[in-house]
């Protein structure tokens, strides 16, 4: 039975190749095209979200594994957890960070692997890269108070139903899963002060890192503060962050004050290539990590594990977007007069087209604005404008890919309904209300 089987894959295999290579329009221009937006869409993210987003992510995920205790999620995350606290916490998250689909996953793993419920691990999902501040104010301005307002209010209250809806549906599931939590070790290690310092420092590392940069000359002066300066600020967040990894965790000061060294000399000779200094600072952390023993070595096969887990993953899922729709302004394998042609008025089938295609879409932070922009000026309806905003941001094809790898094909398959199908709904009663 098994040999069949894996003859009959065999088969597949070959018949699969054969038709590519016989039907494939090679040659057609909007397929050349599709293949070149593919790998665009792919040095797009490679340049703008892998080193300065989704790296510091990675490490952050890799330190809830190692530095947070699984009782000390269990009690604020777990199923038993106060609703109230550990729906609020998840609901809120994405307000301070600034991130997209992509790079909230390592930490939705670290968390959902440490004992969180499902509930609030979906929640912090959704919100993660839903709510972010950044992003509703630039909705706000651009697209409209009441799209912005809509924006803000409805993400958070997605990510609450949402969390309440997966964990209603799989919550037998949820009790077998939690009963692998049941006897998580309640030592809690180093004093809770220590951790929220060494946390909050990475948060602010990766706030700083993908600090936006201003939307015009009257944007407010710490936001063009904070972009002007943030690799500065970056470089003492890390400095400090460093200082906590040797006060707290044991790590070296002569390896600190040598990166510290290194990084600033590199940074004066090249002043204008930041990046090269946080390279250079980067492989050093890795490279002395990669020398301790016991917590800290713990960090970074954490994070090197999220990495092989996560990386290869949303690379397909990058290409795969690309190759379908391209980048703005670019022509792919779908035309972008079709998307626009859908997406017009308020009815129901035109928000649930643009929420089925915003979940397929791939944003990086606050790209959706500028496209909505567009496709508003084109003849898009505000309930379809909506709906996208709401299920573009906290879903692409690459995230699919990863969420399906942590909960599975049916938690994953009931999360991207839901997201749609409430998008869809509120798009519908907005566009309705305020046509």
């Amino acid at each position: 039975m098994n040999k069949s089987l894996k003859e009959l894959k065999i088969l597949g295999l070959m018949l699969g190749i054969f038709l590519a290579a016989y039907f494939v329009p090679f040659a057609s221009p909007r397929f050349l095209s599709g293949l070149h937006e593919a790998f665009f869409m792919l040095q797009d993210y490679a340049r703008q979200h892998v080193l300065l987003c989704l790296i510091p992510a990675l490490f952050i995920a890799g330190a809830v594994s190692v530095f947070i205790s699984k009782s000390a999620v269990i009690k604020y995350l777990g199923p038993k957890a106060n609703k109230l606290l550990a729906y609020s916490v998840a609901s809120v998250s994405g307000a301070i960070l600034a991130v997209c689909s992509c790079t909230v996953l390592p930490l939705f793993t670290g968390i959902y692997k440490r004992g969180a419920g499902l509930g609030p691990a979906v929640a912090f999902l959704y919100s993660g890269p839903a709510i972010n501040v950044l992003a509703i104010v630039l909705t706000a301005r651009i697209l409209g108070l009441q799209i912005g307002i809509a924006r803000a209010v409805g993400a958070v209250v997605f990510s609450i139903i949402l969390g309440l809806i997966m964990h209603f549906i799989f919550r037998k599931e949820e009790l077998k899963r939690q009963g692998e939590f049941a006897y998580a070790d309640a030592e809690e290690g180093s004093p809770l002060w220590q951790k929220v310092i060494y946390f909050a420092l990475m948060i602010l590392i990766l706030i700083t890192l993908t600090w936006a940069k201003p939307g015009g000359p009257d944007a407010a002066a710490f936001m063009k503060f904070m972009y002007a300066y943030k690799w500065i600020i970056s470089g003492i967040l890390a400095f400090g962050l460093g200082l906590s990894l040797v006060f707290i965790y044991g790590f070296k000061l002569w390896k600190l004050l040598l990166t510290a060294l290194v990084v600033t000399a590199t940074g004066i000779l090249f002043p204008y290539q930041p990046l090269i200094a946080y390279i250079i600072g980067l492989t050093m952390l890795i490279a002395f990590l990669s020398q301790e023993k016991g917590e800290l070595k713990d960090w970074l096969d954490s994070s090197w594990n999220y990495s092989k887990l996560i990386l290869p993953l949303l690379f397909v899922g990058v290409m795969i977007a690309g190759s379908l729709l391209g980048r703005p302004g670019y022509e792919a394998w779908i035309p972008s007069s079709w998307v626009e042609t859908a997406v017009g008025g308020n009815s129901f089938g035109a928000n649930f087209f643009a929420s089925i295609s915003g979940a397929f879409m791939y944003f990086a932070t606050l790209t959706e604005v500028p496209i909505l922009q567009g496709l508003l000026g084109s003849g898009m309806g505000k309930g379809p404008a909506l709906a996208l905003l709401l299920s573009g941001p906290a879903l692409s094809l690459p995230s699919m890919l990863v969420i399906n790898t942590v909960l599975g094909l049916k938690k994953t398959s009931v999360f991207i309904v839901l997201v749609v199908i409430l998008s869809s709904i509120t798009g519908y009663i907005f566009g309705s209300v305020f046509a």
